[in-house]
């Protein structure tokens, strides 16, 4: 196994972690107060940052060339690995706004997306790159 294979193994391991507090926190919702829907967002916030991370390392593993978050869900969606690039960028973009503002209209806007869009992208990606060790 090639520094890659085992980089981008280790990362999808720390995005596994992530990926279940998100989810745990998502099939919790109707009990969450405020403060635990805050950290909701946090939760997606991590995960989506150890996805596109884990995501540029899974391609650089197969030789595909990455850069930055954009450039890295372009890829995946033209290697099929995501099937809505569109709802990724989108999720960049929301991400982006969560952690340099703070206004309750966002803030709920946020927690809808995540829970009816984001979550099930991140479900998809988890889903395939599991499939992608269990296979190794």
């Amino acid at each position: 196994m090639n520094s890659k294979e085992i980089r981008w193994k280790q990362r999808f391991d720390n995005f596994n972690k992530a990926y279940l507090k998100l989810k745990e926190a998502i099939e919790d919702f109707e009990n969450l107060d405020l403060l635990s829907k805050e950290g909701l967002i946090q939760r997606f916030e991590y995960s989506y940052e150890l996805a596109w991370k884990t995501l540029k390392d899974f391609l650089e593993s197969r030789q595909v060339e990455t850069g930055f978050p954009r450039d890295v869900i372009k890829q995946a969606f033209a290697y099929d690995i995501i099937d809505d690039g569109e709802i990724w960028l989108n999720m960049h973009n929301q991400r982006n706004l969560l952690s340099h503002t703070y206004d309750e209209e966002n803030f709920n806007k946020a927690l809808e997306l995540i829970r009816k869009q984001y979550y099930e992208q991140l479900s998809k990606l988890h889903h395939y790159l599991q499939l992608q060790v269990d296979n190794d």
